[in-house]
């Protein structure tokens, strides 16, 4: 069924229509609303509520154009085109009309611009500009809801909820959490999660999609910035950087660079200028998670195939996503740590021996994408030897305000090399950042720890791409493994609901639980405000391009030759899923159901 409905959607795309905007004509795919055949020919509309395939429900009212023949004015983004539709987005009525609607938004906002943490992209904002608004005649009730910030990850400010629902949307429709609703009616309501508890309190799976998604400044990550310059500025702390492999390729947008741009060496200069004293790569212990991950996978198929599926376990979103609605999995996930938090377990443990460093000096903060890695390094499960692995997590947001606070021009920025010994990676960890990484890189290292030879590293391009879920099969000598990719958290629920009634089983699958992977995660830079709509749609596939054309150009391509391998499991480890290998680098998880207070803790062989 979903096939015949791709193909009719398909043919729809590939016919043309002739549609008139203000008098001229121009040929687009039927199937589209006016809004997106107005964009798709470099005619503005302004939106607010919509979102292309996700929230299309002509809420806001801030698209209205009139149609020739209907009265009323029509939202563009749920009226279709059709052959000979003659639309008119630039009358009189139309202007004032857009104007009310922003207006009337306005007037019950709490217009705290200058100390937003969106101005300058805000969406709400720009809209309002663009529209000339310059006088509020009236004042609304502006009742004050209050800021909700109790938890490590997220918070949240309804004074500055539009009632948009793209929050809603997103969560409901791609991540299927259902984490928000609208609650009470008419003029006092609010998106919020059940009786208005923190996003704690729920099935929150902390991945900050909602926050991508927010058009103001409702919905933001929980700020590091503020204790991690006092940490810069203690003289007696050993202040380490760790960046995620993803970040190379998205912080330059926040600095006007084209999406996709490569910035690793401005970004390690930056932070030594920042006054961090070593800058590591977590591509290093991405590399280490492929050596543990890939010693779990040999370990079941080839002694224990009845532990299969073995499930990723690098991202902490889709973990949190697997204890809430899979607490009957967990043992199929892998026992691994995520990168960052392997990265944070050797810094206190194996460097600060090699380099005679007091690990109660050492502060470890990482640069991630994603606010699920704020919530990860809060766990309890994350400590080494007394010592939390991971102190402090600073988003790419975070980190590029405070790069802008010092007045540094990261665009003229000389290269710089990552510190010794977290210096030297393969491309296998870096291509971690984008959807299908992992099982990519996770394969090459399995294949050889499985059959002692080298794979032929193929193109995968099975396995690339933004498709939500993808199957494939893998060939290891003998055996051959049914392997599946999804990101975004609801086509994970899709692929776990065909494996379990048989549908379409699998042997092995990586979760993202971002649209995207990494690239897409929710800390990452928000292509909003002014420029938002100008940027393709597939910013995502220019961010994951860039980590693969790097793969491509690798010399070392597998986890297993990148020489930091040796060196740590020779010094420190011993080999993959030693005991001392599980005791820094492996986890347990949280059975925790449907409802966070029905925790209970499941340790995972």
């Amino acid at each position: 069924m979903e096939n015949i409905r791709e193909k009719d959607e398909q043919e729809l795309k590939e016919k043309l229509v002739t549609i008139y905007f203000d008098g001229n004509p121009y040929k687009v795919p039927m199937g589209m609303s006016v809004l997106e055949a107005a964009r798709l020919v470099n005619i503005e509309i302004p939106s607010l509520c919509y979102l292309k395939d996700i929230n299309e429900i002509g809420a806001c009212r801030v698209c209205v154009v009139e149609i020739e023949g209907i009265r009323a004015l029509q939202p563009s983004c749920v009226y279709p085109v059709r052959d000979g539709l003659k639309v008119k987005t630039n009358t009189k009525k139309v202007r004032d009309a857009r104007r009310t609607a922003v207006t009337l938004l306005l007037s019950n906002h709490h217009r705290e611009c200058l100390t937003c943490i969106r101005n300058l992209n805000c969406e709400l904002q720009n809209v309002a500009d663009s529209l000339g608004i310059r006088n509020i005649p009236y004042t609304g009730e502006m009742p004050d809801y209050g800021f909700h910030n109790d938890n490590v990850f997220i918070q949240r400010d309804y004074n500055k909820c539009i009632n948009c629902r793209r929050c809603m949307a997103i969560c409901n429709k791609i991540q299927e959490c259902n984490v928000y609703s609208p609650l009470n009616r008419g003029l006092n309501t609010v998106i919020a999660p059940s009786f208005k508890k923190d996003l704690s309190e729920v099935t929150c799976i902390t991945c900050g999609q909602c926050i991508i998604a927010c058009p103001t400044g409702s919905l933001t990550a929980r700020e590091d910035i503020d204790d991690v310059w006092k940490v810069l500025n203690d003289p007696t702390k050993h202040v380490i950087a760790q960046t995620a492999p993803s970040i190379q390729v998205t912080i330059g947008e926040d600095f006007n660079m084209p999406v996709g741009t490569m910035v690793r060496g401005k970004l390690v200069t930056s932070l030594r200028r920042l006054g961090f004293d070593k800058v590591f790569a977590t591509d290093v212990t991405a590399d280490l998670t492929i050596m543990e991950e890939a010693s779990e996978l040999k370990e079941r198929v080839t002694e224990h195939p009845e532990k299969l599926p073995l499930l990723s376990s690098c991202c902490p979103a889709w973990v949190k996503f697997a204890e809430h609605f899979y607490p009957d999995m967990l043992h199929n996930l892998s026992t691994c740590k995520s990168p960052h938090e392997m990265c944070g377990a050797l810094t206190k443990t194996w460097y600060a021996k090699k380099y005679n460093i007091d690990p109660d000096s050492i502060v470890n903060v990482a640069i991630m994408p994603c606010t699920a890695k704020k919530f990860e390094a809060a766990r309890p499960e994350m400590t080494s030897d007394g010592y939390r692995n991971v102190d402090y997590v600073l988003t790419t947001r975070e980190l590029s305000r405070m790069i802008r606070s010092v007045g540094i021009h990261f665009n003229s920025l000389p290269d710089s090399e990552y510190d010794e010994p977290f210096n030297q990676f393969s491309s296998a960890g870096t291509i971690f950042g984008a959807t299908g990484g992992v099982l990519e890189a996770a394969v090459r290292t399995a294949h050889y720890f499985i059959t002692g030879e080298e794979i032929g590293v193929p193109e995968y391009e099975e396995a690339r791409g933004q498709k939500g879920l993808k199957y494939g099969k893998v060939t290891f000598g003998d055996t051959t493994l049914r392997i599946a990719i999804a990101h975004g958290t609801g086509n994970a629920k899709k692929a776990l609901t065909r494996h379990l009634s048989g549908e379409k089983p699998f042997d092995y699958m990586e979760v993202m639980a971002c649209p995207g992977g990494c690239v897409g995660g929710g800390g990452q830079p928000i292509l909003g405000g002014k420029d938002h709509k100008k940027i393709s749609l597939d910013y995502r596939h220019n961010r994951a391009d860039t980590l693969y054309n790097i793969d491509k150009d690798s010399k070392i391509r597998k986890s297993y030759e990148n020489p930091v391998m040796k060196q740590i499991y020779d010094e420190f480890l011993g080999e993959p899923l030693s005991d001392t290998s599980k005791k820094y680098l492996h986890t347990t998880y949280i059975k925790r159901g449907k409802y966070p207070y029905l925790e209970k803790e499941v340790k995972v062989e």
